[in-house]
């Protein structure tokens, strides 16, 4: 049967990716579409509001033997806008200032799915054969000059240079985790007490790794005389031993017990590797790149012995004001591992390198001779890619597998009564309105509008046509597109069309008495459309979805949102969303979630379609434009953020290791395409990444070893980029050194990670005792080899002091805590941000910052341009530290709380909250006023500096005793003891027994 005339056929090829079958994987094959779907066009649905939008059509199939109707559109065709844009290959370096807000968010150890037999994915990455398209940066050193290319090899696997654990067939199901035999309690390794890989990720056993050449020692200089310095990384200045010196102030014991006062007055740095001060001057900044341990043990046996998870925590896309941008058509790598040159390779003398993670010696190309920031020849270590471990390079034609893609948007919009009702279309369409000039992208710049109740509309916003049409299909059993060329429209040609929609759109469904949500199908357009280029789509969704694919149902039972015992349904209940994301995932397409939901609505469930995708996920409950005006002001200072950051498009993500070291575990949200390489559809500013590491050989042969990742990805200019960040570390042999290098943040963020993941594959309590063991074990290593200790004391190294108040504050946060009210979306929310969040805003999340602020005074201040900022101390989140005389300000990294004193001064009031006394605070007050004071003034200045330190604008909420939001203020006091859980001191005193068993 033939298509109706005028309308385009169904876009061919848009069937599903196979994936292999097997824990935590999937299969679904379904078959290739027809090339001429049956539909006809419908005339206009009557009961549908128009407003501005010119006639709805509404579209149906019919029956078999019946003839399509004549078609009432035709749709008027554009050219594709070009996709060739080939960076400048002319070598020069710029130090580019990153703006905070440019172009265009983050989940757990997923499962590896390599699709075996799925059509080839888009991707920019290049490489020799289909299945090697997860290099990162092309398998081939076709990037290099001919001194320095690689063999060619079949897989990029075989490439790797030591620290990779091969896998067994995809297929090959690995044993359950819960079948393992348990190890004894008297050895049993780090993580026993933790959680442990899903199934479905576990890497199979590790081919064992070739110890490494004793002649390729990291750091043997042979070419002293002019190398020396930064790129001597010889023992006598690399790792410096801390057992022959004064012992160091993170070795301190510290009696918790006794010591109540081990919060320090300020925020709590990154630990500072201890290494020499030049190679200290050249390592990645903790911002980006930050290790649980800044010494590295020797041996597994000694990282057993410590009790300490082994883990990374990244930031590789977050905004920097100074990163240097290098463009040049040689990339330098290492022939075997593909390391990127970096500060910590070594100089066997002018025309060789030594390779810090493989000690693979390499030739060094003739243009790299070269250096174009002193326009001089012959010194290589000079070269900026050299000097800095944090660089960016414009990548040549090689690392694509076609064009760069344009940036394309596609935003999808909830328009059932639930949602007309909560009002958030007219935040989204006027935050829209005000940032279509901002959202980042170039003159190839596309977006696409799809609304959804119980149909799908589609909105033709062709160039010509004098309003927008909107195009109804009724057969979500069936999705398809109406008109395929004309509703993703080029940004600056529809523009004024594109306008009127954004202002129509508020009133259109205004009487509206659709209750049902069709997301599902929505979700299955919104691929459709966005397949042949890849992009972003952005859902926003007010309720359970009822109707078509992927409809849910509630499974919340409300009497159990206090349960001290067990907690379901933190996993999905349909695995339709992950299949979508997983999809869309093979498209270069990422799905960011908007939930702004009144009721239960299933996130754990619609989570997926961003998990997998590498999209990000905003919630906000009980949302409603005038009833709770703290969450509308939110949602709309998110989206400002949303629409206008920086953007990375196909992109994906490489994480490489000194040999004997090994990555197993991967948090955040992406998509695992092999054994260590993440698939990034959408890479954006605030996402987070952690991954867990173990040690496969010794590394007695090196005083130094070295992480790097390397993010390539399409910047929304379409240009081809790769970020690569380089992090050294020393390797220790002693267990007080390992000690002494804790970072307890990174530990805290790590386990945080792993938390969940036992939660939603075991159980909430098995996580939290998981937790409490985490302290116990590594105290009571510790503790086993301080000299004279007393039985009664509860000893931790200087380093470790704030671990047990850390893990305390995770147990009562929504993801983990039991015994208080905790609305299942709620929890599961809170899992998302500790999966996906950096540790910066990860930590704020967990043990917020509490200050006084009703006596902020001038001595204690510093100076941001030309602005006086207060520093007041930090104060222990204990009501004790509360008083009705004072105002407290708590940072919890997305909110902020003012708790204003009942009998706080009036000065205080009139000055900062503009009213004259505390009777007059109204109850939501979300804003402070401007007032010509000089406390006001302060007040402010510190809170914009609190703000300008992250990506998310916080709201602001100030909370007086009778206010229903002091039940959350409280809540984050987590020193404090509740009906439900331990106080700080009595948790000291639980470990303590639990130590003394």
């Amino acid at each position: 049967m033939s298509a109706p005339a005028g309308l385009p056929l169904r876009p061919a090829g848009a069937a599903a990716a196979v994936y292999p079958s097997g824990p935590g994987a999937f299969r679904e094959a379904s078959a290739p579409q027809s090339s001429a779907p049956r539909y006809q066009n419908g005339g206009g649905d009557s009961s549908q509001p128009v407003h501005s939008v010119s006639q709805s059509i509404l579209f149906t199939k019919p029956r078999a033997g019946t003839s399509a109707s004549s078609p009432v559109i035709s749709p008027v065709r554009t050219p594709a806008p070009s996709l060739s844009s080939k960076p400048q290959s002319s070598p020069s370096v710029t130090q580019s200032p990153e703006p905070g807000l440019q172009e265009g968010m983050q989940y757990g150890g997923y499962v590896n799915n390599q699709a075996s037999s799925a059509p080839a994915p888009l991707s920019s990455s290049s490489d020799d054969e289909e299945e090697d398209e997860e290099d990162e940066e092309a398998a081939i050193d076709s990037s290099s000059t001919t001194s320095s290319a690689s063999p060619v090899l079949n897989n990029y696997d075989a490439l790797e240079g030591g620290g990779y654990p091969e896998t067994r067939s995809v297929t090959s199901s690995p044993v359950p985790a819960s079948s393992a035999p348990q190890t004894p309690k008297a050895s049993k390794p780090f993580g026993y007490g933790y959680p442990t890989l899903q199934p479905g990720y576990q890497n199979a056993a590790p081919t064992p790794v070739q110890p490494s050449n004793p002649g390729h020692h990291p750091g043997f200089q042979h070419y002293t005389q002019q190398y020396q310095g930064v790129n001597q990384l010889s023992s006598s200045i690399g790792g410096l031993s801390l057992q022959h010196s004064q012992q160091p102030e993170s070795l301190r014991p510290v009696n918790l017990t006794q010591d109540r006062n081990i919060l320090p007055v300020s925020s709590v740095p990154a630990p500072v590797p201890n290494l020499n001060s030049d190679l200290r001057k050249l390592n990645c900044s903790p911002d980006s790149f930050r290790c649980t341990l800044t010494n590295i043990p020797q041996t597994q046996a000694l990282l057993n012995k410590a009790k300490l998870p082994l883990g990374l925590l990244l930031h590789p896309f977050r905004d920097l004001t100074q990163l240097p941008v290098i463009t040049s058509s040689t990339i330098v790598r290492c022939r075997s591992c593909r390391t990127y040159i970096n500060p910590f390779v070594s100089f066997v003398d002018q025309r060789r390198w030594k390779c810090n993670l493989c000690y693979r010696v390499n030739d060094v190309p003739e243009e790299f001779m070269y250096n174009p920031l002193t326009r001089s020849y012959g010194e290589p270590h000079k070269r900026p890619e050299v000097q800095n471990s944090t660089v960016e390079f414009i990548a040549s034609s090689d690392y694509m597998l076609r064009p760069p893609q344009p940036a394309v948007y596609l935003f999808v919009l909830d328009v059932s009564h639930n949602a007309v009702e909560a009002g958030y279309l007219t935040i989204v369409c006027q935050s829209l309105l005000e940032n279509l000039d901002k959202l980042p992208g170039d003159s190839r710049t596309r977006i696409g509008f799809i609304t959804f109740d119980s149909t799908v509309q589609f909105y033709n916003l062709q160039e010509g046509l004098s309003q927008p049409q909107m195009l109804i299909v009724s057969d979500i059993d069936d999705i398809f597109l109406p008109t395929p060329d004309s509703l993703l429209v080029n940004l600056h040609e529809s523009k004024e069309l594109i306008k009127d929609l954004l202002n129509a759109l508020p009133n259109m469904f205004t009487n509206t008495r659709e209750t049902h949500s069709a997301l599902g199908p929505a979700l299955q357009a919104a691929f459709k459309l966005m397949s042949p280029t890849g992009g972003r789509i952005s859902v926003f969704q007010t309720q359970l979805p009822s109707l078509g694919a992927g409809l849910l149902h509630s499974r919340e039972d409300p009497n159990q949102r206090s349960s001290t015992k067990v907690v379901q349904h933190l996993g999905p209940a349909t695995d339709f969303y992950k299949k979508l994301a997983l999809d869309c995932s093979g498209q270069q397409t990422a799905v960011d979630l908007f939930l702004l939901s009144s009721q239960y609505s299933d996130l754990a469930s619609l989570a997926c379609m961003s998990k997998y995708s590498a999209g990000c996920i905003y919630y906000y409950p009980s949302f409603h434009r005038s009833h709770n005006p703290a969450q509308a002001e939110k949602l709309q200072k998110d989206l400002k953020r949303y629409l206008t950051r920086k953007i990375g498009f196909e992109a994906v993500m490489r994480i490489r290791c000194t040999k004997g070291l090994s990555i197993h575990t991967f948090h955040g949200n992406f998509f695992v395409r092999s054994t260590d390489l993440l698939s990034l559809a959408n890479v954006n500013p605030d996402a987070g990444f952690a991954v867990q590491m173990s040690i496969e050989e010794s590394l007695t042969d090196t005083s130094l070893v070295c992480f790097q990742t390397a993010l390539l990805y399409t910047s929304s200019k379409g240009e081809r980029r790769i970020r690569v960040h380089t992090l050294c570390l020393p390797v220790v042999s002693s267990l007080a050194d390992v000690y002494a290098g804790a970072d307890v943040q990174a530990v805290v963020c790590l386990l945080a990670n792993m938390a969940v993941d036992r939660s939603v594959s075991s159980s909430l309590s098995d996580a939290r005792d998981a937790l409490v063991n985490a302290v116990v074990d590594s105290l009571a290593a510790y503790m086993s080899t301080v000299s004279n200790l007393q039985q009664s004391m509860l000893i931790a190294p200087n380093s470790l002091k704030l671990f047990p108040l850390y893990v305390l504050a995770l147990l009562k946060q929504k993801a983990f805590r039991t015994g208080t009210s905790t609305r299942l979306d709620d929890r599961v929310y809170a899992m998302c941000q500790m999966k996906s969040q950096p540790l910066v805003h990860l930590m704020k999340m967990i043990h917020p910052n509490l200050y006084r602020i009703d006596k902020l005074i001038e001595e204690s201040t510093i100076h941001v341009n030309d602005k006086v900022v207060p520093q007041p101390p930090l104060q222990k989140l204990s009501a004790e530290k509360l008083t009705r005389e004072g105002a407290f300000l708590m940072d919890c990294g997305s909110i902020f709380y003012i708790w204003i004193g009942k009998s706080c001064d009036n000065n205080f009031i009139k000055d900062v909250l503009g009213y004259p006394n505390y009777a007059s605070v109204p109850q939501k007050m979300t804003q402070l006023p401007e007032v010509d004071a000089p406390s006001s003034e302060r007040t402010r200045s510190f809170i914009s500096w609190l703000r300008d330190s992250r990506p998310l604008n916080p709201v602001l909420q100030v909370i007086k005793d009778e206010n229903p939001a002091k039940t959350d203020f409280f809540q984050h006091l987590i020193e404090d003891r509740t009906e439900a859980a331990f106080s700080y001191y009595e948790f000291l005193l639980n470990i303590q027994q639990q130590i003394c068993k």
